[in-house]
């Protein structure tokens, strides 16, 4: 399997050749040989972005007509879902069913924002006699997105969708590790009628073309979606620039369960919190804060889930699929010792499976730590796998204390039949989102995400998002 750049609607190798290999997680073979962005490279897809920008070929149709393409997108990907599923699950590792749910999200975005395209409207505002007063909304110009690996198709419908639903330009560069689906995301828009040069996608490296597309002086806008560390150093680059910049960094989040709440529905909510897509989630429950009168109970309901997982390669299906590099492997692996070397005790998983048959591929069993303090590493610092970090309370202070207790505020969740308790707690929680009940909607497309502190600034998902799209003008005129 091979892939290509896309730039002004042709697909073309990069500029001096260079390719870069992409492996199956599942099994440590090579999925596909993809031609590898150049600086050069994403000066032309900057310069193509822009011309066409420019050239109104987007931006200057009829709004409800970008709004039909846009709806095309939205019903190609829904017809190719088996093929696009089976794509994301060989070339990140997840379940072929969490991969035939993030198709359809992508889906979702393209469908939700084509219903937006012409409704992007401005205000009138009172002056008085003699005054007219209005203000207009219009695309903010090149937009460019850097993808991670572990949702590529629909954290890149996330972010492309709004964006040309309001007439932008789009330069989007998926990682290294999970470029395919991106580069057929890219396809199936040409094909639908999107405009060539409205969509390039640039694949390469985050230090030769993410650097490039992050300190461009041509672009106009930046979606980025990784690391704290990375995230710094490419706003730090796009304000060279003066770009406004849309972050989303990662979380360390909480779900919190009182002793009154439903603990089986708890157990499947914290599980599928922390286990999807083998724990590499952003927005993952990756702290469990649970009263200490129901530890126990709920413990015992999530030992037996996570012992009970099937784990094998994603194009079986399996309850959890492997992490996406040998690299990131190593790093849970050493984050469970240092999480039993302060003091923690594994109660399900802690290794490696011992199935042989997942010997070539990069897998780790579903992990639950109890005996962990607020204060220890496996509860503050993004682990970015399958691994559970169990906190006991027991009062509601002191649950608040310890979910704020951290650098992230991505998502939380709370657990309780109590609804002003729950009402109290999500009053103090420092969070982007709280869920109650439940955690995650299905994808949330309709609903505002990004994070307070460290995980980042703006807001993606739903009508909010296209504050980041598009620019304010205000017109004032007196008669």
């Amino acid at each position: 399997m091979t892939g290509q750049l896309i730039i002004n609607g042709e697909r073309i190798g990069a500029s001096d050749g260079g390719t870069f290999e992409v492996f199956d997680p599942s099994t440590g073979d090579l999925l596909a040989t993809v031609a590898k962005a150049t600086k050069a490279d994403i000066d032309r897809a900057v310069d193509t972005a822009h011309a066409a920008f420019e050239g109104k070929a987007w931006a200057g149709i009829v709004p409800a007509e970008r709004g039909r393409i846009m709806q095309r997108i939205a019903q190609a990907l829904r017809d190719q879902t088996e093929e696009l599923a089976t794509l994301e699950s060989r070339d990140n590792g997840k379940p072929l069913r969490q991969a035939r749910t993030d198709v359809q999200v992508a889906a979702r975005y393209f469908e939700f924002f084509a219903g937006i395209a012409d409704k992007i409207m401005g205000h009138t505002i009172p002056l008085g006699p003699g005054y007219l007063d209005y203000t207009i909304r219009e695309p903010i110009g090149v937009s460019a997105h850097i993808v991670p690996w572990n949702y590529p198709i629909q954290i890149g419908a996330r972010g492309v969708a709004p964006a040309l639903a309001a007439g932008c330009a789009v330069v989007l560069k998926p990682s290294s590790e999970a470029p395919m689906t991106a580069l057929r995301l890219g396809e199936i828009a040409l094909a639908c009628g999107l405009p060539p040069g409205i969509l390039n996608v640039v694949p390469g490296t985050g230090s030769e073309a993410g650097v490039a597309l992050a300190s461009h002086p041509r672009i106009n806008q930046l979606t980025f979606t990784g690391s704290v560390d990375v995230g710094i150093r490419v706003a730090q680059m796009a304000a060279q620039n003066v770009v406004p910049v849309v972050m989303e960094l990662g979380g360390k989040s909480p779900n919190i369960v009182f002793a009154d709440a439903d603990l089986d529905l708890a157990a499947q909510g914290v599980a599928t919190a922390i286990f999807q897509n083998a724990g590499q989630t952003c927005s993952a429950g990756s702290r469990l804060l649970v009263e200490r009168k129901a530890h126990g109970a709920l413990v015992d309901r999530l030992a037996a889930r996570a012992k009970s997982m099937r784990v094998g390669p994603g194009v079986s299906d399996p309850d959890m699929g492997p992490i996406i590099s040998k690299r990131q492997l190593e790093t849970i692996e050493k984050y469970v010792q240092v999480g039993t070397s302060e003091g923690a005790h594994v109660a399900a998983g802690g290794a490696r499976p011992a199935d042989p048959s997942l010997g070539g591929g990069y897998y780790f069993q579903p992990t639950l730590l109890e005996s962990v303090s607020a204060g220890m590493r496996v509860a503050q610092e993004e682990i970015f796998g399958p691994v559970l970090a169990i906190i006991d309370f027991d009062e509601l202070e002191e649950a608040a204390t310890v979910a704020n207790r951290s650098d992230y505020g991505l998502v939380a969740g709370i657990w309780t039949r109590d609804i002003n308790k729950a009402m109290a707690l999500a009053a103090r929680i420092k969070s982007g989102q709280i869920y109650i009940n439940t955690y995650g909607a299905g994808g949330g497309v309709e609903l505002p995400f990004g994070g307070y502190k460290k995980s980042g600034y703006g807001r993606e998902k739903g009508l909010e998002s296209l504050a980041s799209y598009t620019q304010v003008k205000n017109v004032c005129i007196k008669y």
